[in-house]
């Protein structure tokens, strides 16, 4: 194993192999291959090329189907309900997000649903093409797991929720929030585990109520709502949006994808445009954006503090860094691909 940063068109090359090799269709398998790769290129590492050992379980074992193929159930002017045929998720999410600025472009907004879809990687994905097309993204998911209890309860019956807003900034990167509803992603806690390293203090309990900071032993607590009950209003706000509207898992009935390969998901999401002209000049929004984004910079910070960051900043040097010189892997992520690889007869990802 070498720690030489690999090129993004290595890894998108054999994470498409491997997906085909698991009878994903090419046109599908190069489209699921740039968005996960795109989520690496932008630092969203536990939801990229690290999440291509679970896709592989679940399209081996029958919980994805290969084959499927996302479509169009009911339509309005500014809405949709995409079926994501069980498809990888990543599929039905590119559709959804195309059409919801086609429809915003058409009706000055857009809302697509998704129910019958799959985990799809970070929702910053699914909301940067809006921010860079003068419009105002929204995006959110019922999580693949439960792992969260209603407030003051026991019972694992939320998950981590993510909601995402993506805007126009008048700078170089656009102003994408990217948040799980709980204090940390399960993601995160999936690469400490993948690392060996202990999880911070806050991020979940046992259930006597305690700390929790071994990341092995994350079945045996609770993950935490971020701010207590009103992280679990708002995850429970997410459920009824992006689930319970769609037809899709919400509460009881989610299927957690990791421990079960078998069982369809029914994933349930949404994605939404807004055209920005719809409402003021997009060089108008942009100019007062940039205005109030650098008051925000200049503030005094606290002290010890670092100076002030906008979601969703540096993003775009990052990924033109990695574009040009790589993304450098941790060994234990390498290791697992270059596993993949051999599973399918497949020269692993190399410099």
């Amino acid at each position: 194993m070498t720690a030489k940063p690999l090129s993004a068109p290595v890894l998108r090359g054999f994470v498409a192999q491997v997906l085909g090799k698991l009878g994903v269709p090419v046109g599908e398998a190069q489209t699921v291959a740039r968005l996960m790769v795109e989520a690496d290129l932008l630092g969203h590492e536990t939801h990229g090329l690290f999440r291509l050992r679970q896709y592989a379980n679940r399209l081996r074992d029958g919980g994805i189907d290969p084959k499927g193929r996302p479509s169009v159930l009911r339509e309005t002017a500014a809405t949709a309900l995409v079926d994501g045929g069980n498809a990888l998720g990543h599929l039905a999410m590119a559709m959804a997000t195309d059409l919801a600025m086609q429809k915003a472009r058409e009706a000055g907004i857009g809302w697509v649903g998704v129910r019958g879809g799959n985990h799809a990687g970070p929702a910053a994905l699914y909301v940067r093409p809006q921010a860079k097309a003068n419009m105002i993204g929204l995006c959110a998911a019922v999580g693949s797991a439960n792992h969260v209890a209603p407030w003051g309860g026991m019972d694992l019956l939320l998950g981590t929720n993510p909601i995402a807003v993506g805007a126009p900034s008048g700078g170089a990167d656009p102003f994408v929030l990217d948040m799980a509803t709980t204090v940390a992603a399960m993601g995160k806690i999936k690469t400490l585990i993948q690392r060996g390293e202990p999880m911070p203090e806050g991020w979940m309990v046992g259930r006597d109520g305690k700390p929790l900071t071994d990341p092995t032993r994350h079945k045996e607590g609770l993950m935490l709502p971020i701010g207590g009950p009103k992280g679990f209003g708002l995850s429970v706000a997410v459920g009824l949006l992006a689930g319970v509207l769609n037809g899709a898992a919400f509460g009881a009935d989610v299927v957690d994808f990791t421990t079960d390969t078998t069982s369809p998901t029914n994933t349930g999401q949404f994605v939404a445009a807004i055209d920005i002209a719809a409402f003021t000049e997009p060089a108008t929004f942009a100019a007062t954006t940039a205005r109030v984004f650098e008051e925000f910079r200049s503030a005094a910070p606290l002290p010890g503090h670092e100076p002030i960051r906008l979601p969703g900043e540096g993003r775009e040097s990052l990924r033109a860094a990695r574009e040009t010189e790589g993304i450098a892997l941790h060994p234990s992520l390498l290791a697992a691909l270059t596993e993949l690889a051999a599973e399918f007869g497949l020269a692993p990802p190399a410099g």
